[in-house]
């Protein structure tokens, strides 16, 4: 075995872009990676470097621009960049489910305006739905886009917006009661609104305001921020699908993209940490001889490896279901639920190795102990995942009669 985490089944189109990003990781990020997390720097080189292998038009179909391949693909190179720096694997996150809800549910007119610029990562996508008020609530959503002639107006404060500066297209998800009465079920009066702005902090357009970044315990580099709408204007062509209503439905869509997103990056976190912890414990002498001859290490690391190898699995599994054209929100919540554990443990595991060392700035595990928390709650929290699971088991096991 060479290392874990291989995929059984890939073409060989998809072997040469895995290790075309795994060498771009293994030679332009982990180097950098830790000071520009600690400095909470914005890894621009590294971006463009992402532009330049055509990263962000990897799953953007052919006739746009973009590489055409799957949610598989992408998946698997998302576990790469993640193995290197988590944060650039979120900066791409976003900029995918919103190419993925254009491509799914978008107009023509919307698909022939944003995809090819998308594809060369010269128009850059971000997407929100949490408020401060709420988290994973969608329904309790406050923000409202109301109908003026051929506008609307759109209101409201929105939340943890990954990319919220270096965005240049948000799909926002809004309350929209036009044309759904009164008592209508909330999910059925959401709609999404492509809103395109200027990159950069503060008012980036009449009417919308991008405060300043939100100071993190990990998952730094990226801008996270808030999204404020006083009075924004938006024209009534820039309703994603030209229809209001479907909201819900559309970024539910998106958000298992992100979900399996979410997976792959706890698979290439804990990858590397156990990278780490393998090789320190093999460098460390405690009591004559390498900590990794003592058997309570070596459970450790057998523990830490079977981790990842089923972490990966499932996270592949959902990513196949879901380009298969299946429903796939089981897959993808047990994926998520189960690698954002494990990669927790996994870190853990791998810091507990490094002993006291581990809580040194000086040492890489040090980043991804701060990092890992992240996706426990990211797209969805352990608990949603469970409610997720429960309900589609109960309707796949239902007792008949």
């Amino acid at each position: 075995m060479a290392r874990l985490a291989q995929t059984a089944g890939l073409t060989d189109v998809q072997q040469e872009i895995l290790s075309t990003v795994r060498n771009f990781v293994d030679k332009e990020i982990l180097p950098v990676a830790t000071e520009l997390e600690h400095r909470d720097e914005y890894p621009t080189q590294i971006v463009e470097g992402l532009k330049e292998l055509g990263l962000f038009g990897l799953m953007i179909p052919e006739e746009y621009g973009g590489l055409g391949e799957s949610l598989l693909t992408y998946a698997l190179c998302v576990e790469e960049i993640a193995r290197g720096w988590m944060s650039v694997s979120g900066i791409i996150n976003t900029h995918f489910i919103v190419a993925y809800m254009l491509k799914q549910h978008g107009t023509q007119e919307q698909k022939d305006t944003f995809l090819p610029r998308m594809a060369l990562g010269e128009v850059r996508g971000a997407f929100s739905m949490s408020e401060p008020a709420l988290g994973s609530d969608v329904s309790a959503i406050s923000s409202k886009g109301v109908r003026d002639g051929e506008e609307y107006v759109l209101n409201g404060q929105k939340m943890w917006l990954t990319n919220g500066g270096t965005s240049t297209l948000v799909a926002v998800l809004c309350r929209s009661d036009e044309g759904h009465p009164e008592g209508t079920a909330p999910h059925k009066s959401m709609t999404t609104f492509l809103v395109e702005k200027e990159p950069g902090f503060g008012e980036v357009r009449p009417g919308l305001t991008i405060p300043g970044k939100i100071d993190k315990m990990g998952y730094k580099g990226v801008d996270t921020t808030e999204l404020i709408m006083d009075g924004l204007r938006i024209p009534a062509n820039r309703v994603l699908g030209g229809a209001t209503g479907r909201g819900f439905y559309q970024m539910m869509d998106g958000v298992e993209v992100g979900r399996v997103n979410v997976a792959a990056r706890g698979c290439g976190v804990a990858q590397r940490a156990f990278e780490l912890g393998v090789s320190y414990a093999q460098q460390r002498h405690t009591f004559g001889k390498p900590i990794a001859q003592h058997q309570a290490i070596q459970f450790k690391l057998a523990e830490m490896a079977t981790k990842v190898e089923a972490a990966h699995a499932m996270m592949v599994n959902a990513a196949r279901k879901k380009d298969s054209g299946e429903r796939n929100d089981l897959e993808a919540g047990m994926a998520k639920y189960l690698a954002s554990e494990y990669c927790k443990e996994v870190v853990e595991d791998a810091f507990r190795i490094h002993g006291g060392y581990g809580f040194s700035k000086e040492y890489e595990i040090e980043r991804l102990y701060r990092e890992a928390p992240m996706l426990l709650i990211g797209e969805g929290t352990a608990e949603i995942q469970k409610m997720i699971i429960g309900r589609r088991l109960l309707e796949e096991y239902r007792l008949q009669g």
